[in-house]
């Protein structure tokens, strides 16, 4: 199960589990809030009639509402607002898993992860992701192989966290600016010096160093105080430590 939020990532993600593990297998849940652009509800539903999977819809506005009325500044920052937006709708997803005894499929991709993108233990939570690998652009390239709807394809990608919102307006630069620079810096390993040399602006590498250093903990558990001979994650980690 995931959620359908009608952009490119869950759609793409929905069309490998439904690949994978059949139609009859794959839950698509709708999450919508009151500002929420009506095309992620319509461009959802397209995916889930193209797939014949199974589909629910939840309205988030009045939990999270409720969630925000308790504080007046939490309307006052946008960020603070689509965190909670974010973990509302994962609250849903996991609810709903223990319901259907299913997996929640995750829909990040490897751009978001390694630029911190993401609201920890709200989209970023999952228990498999089949993106996770993949850069935004090579989504982009996977829709087409699959089929997905043009309209998913061509559309601004957006969290639709509130009216307006971009994930570009928001980052500041352009996935595919991004990905170029990703995949040498990070598959090629490529150092500062040898990125300008092909290219790159010095304040742009600065930029993206910057955001993948400060966002690392978001891809790692928590840190855990070691007291004793084995700690979890840190002694107690391998498949073997637990007999698989």
């Amino acid at each position: 199960m995931l959620g359908l939020s009608g952009g490119i990532d869950s759609t793409v993600a929905a069309y490998l589990a439904a690949i994978a593990l059949g139609p009859k297998n794959v839950l698509g849940i709708m999450m919508p809030y009151k500002s929420s652009s009506a095309d992620s509800v319509s461009d959802a539903l397209t995916v889930v009639k193209d797939l014949k999977i199974k589909s629910m819809l939840v309205n988030l506005t009045g939990s999270v509402d409720a969630l925000a009325e308790n504080d007046p500044d939490i309307l006052k920052n946008k960020v603070r607002f689509g965190n909670i937006m974010a973990r509302m709708r994962m609250i849903c997803l996991y609810d709903q898993s223990n319901e259907h005894k299913a997996l929640v499929l995750g829909t990040g991709n490897k751009t978001e992860i390694l630029l911190g993108y993401s609201t920890l233990y709200g989209d970023s939570a999952s228990a498999i992701n089949p993106l996770g690998d993949l850069y935004k652009t090579q989504v982009w390239q996977l829709a087409e192989l699959l089929g997905c709807p043009k309209q998913i394809i061509k559309k601004k990608p957006s969290a639709d966290l509130w009216t307006g919102q971009t994930d570009e307006g928001e980052l500041g630069f352009t996935y595919r600016e991004a990905d170029e620079l990703l995949y040498y810096m990070i598959d090629q390993r490529y150092n500062d010096e040898e990125l300008v040399d092909i290219g790159f602006k010095p304040a742009f590498i600065k930029t993206i160093r910057a955001k993948i250093r400060f966002n690392q903990f978001k891809r790692v558990p928590p840190i855990i105080a070691k007291v004793s001979n084995r700690t979890i994650n840190v002694d107690f980690r391998y498949n073997r430590d637990w007999g698989s």
